[in-house]
């Protein structure tokens, strides 16, 4: 087995894994990093199958602004939840 091969084959286990684990983690937080990680995967996978513009556009608005967007929506969900004093 080749090395590039055996590198394509590890990205998609970590894609597949990262798409489970982040539609199926209970907590809110790690279930946006793990999209984040995802995307950032997914950037990797476009530039090995030779799309660097694909792979800019997914790194900079999928792991980029989305992952922004999502962390901060849940940090509101989360300052609603608690408590006010």
């Amino acid at each position: 087995m080749s090395a590039a091969l055996a590198f394509d084959l590890l990205i998609i286990a970590a894609l597949v894994w990262s798409a489970a684990r982040a539609l199926t983690v209970a907590d809110l937080f790690r279930g946006v990093v793990l999209f984040i990680v995802f995307g950032l995967l997914m950037a990797l996978a476009w530039a090995r199958l030779g799309a660097p513009d694909i792979a800019l556009a997914e790194a900079a608005i999928g792991a980029g602004l989305t992952g922004a967007l999502l962390l901060d929506a849940v940090g509101h969900l989360r300052a609603k939840r608690e408590p006010e004093a």
